[in-house]
């Protein structure tokens, strides 16, 4: 598979721009997974944390979900690996399928395009439970780029740690 990354728009629009940033973070993480074998993407950080490209992924999925399904589509759906809420969960991917992770993060973010594509405008908003607060899909979007921006940023350090590989 080959993954393309398209860098944001110069002059664009707030919500292609918004869109854009977030393919592109996407795209990102994929990157940062791809060529390794399944060992591979299990590999942990550093004791005690259980942090692997393959939980990050899963981690991601489960982000995805949460915002873009439960929130801004009131979707009453379960998260994937972590029924309690307790986000963690989804990290320790010890024993986890490298398939079934990005099976279940490429659905949500398919998901993800969806109901942001099919949203009337930034101004769409969906309830945040854990906050108790009405959050708008801007908001959603922003807190998705900075979420993967600050993951891809330990991707960037667990596949050097890998295979010597770095940059995007």
């Amino acid at each position: 598979m080959t993954i393309e990354r398209t860098g944001p728009p110069l002059q664009g629009g707030e919500r292609e721009t918004l869109r854009a940033y977030l393919d592109f973070h996407r795209a990102t993480l994929a990157m940062k997974c791809e060529g390794l074998t399944e060992e591979q993407l299990r590999r942990q950080s550093m004791p005690p944390s259980t942090l692997s490209l393959l939980g990050l992924v899963r981690h991601m999925a489960e982000v995805e979900r949460t915002w873009f399904r439960r929130v801004i589509d009131a979707e009453d759906i379960e998260l994937v690996w972590s029924p309690t809420g307790d986000y963690q969960v989804a990290y320790d991917a010890r024993e986890a399928s490298a398939a079934e992770a990005f099976e279940a993060w490429e659905t949500e973010v398919a998901h993800a395009r969806r109901i942001e594509e099919s949203a009337a405008s930034l101004d769409v908003t969906g309830y945040q439970k854990r906050w108790g607060e009405h959050v708008s899909l801007r908001l959603v979007m922003l807190h998705l780029i900075h979420e993967y921006a600050r993951h891809n940023g330990h991707a960037d350090f667990l596949r050097e740690a890998i295979d010597g590989s770095v940059g995007a």
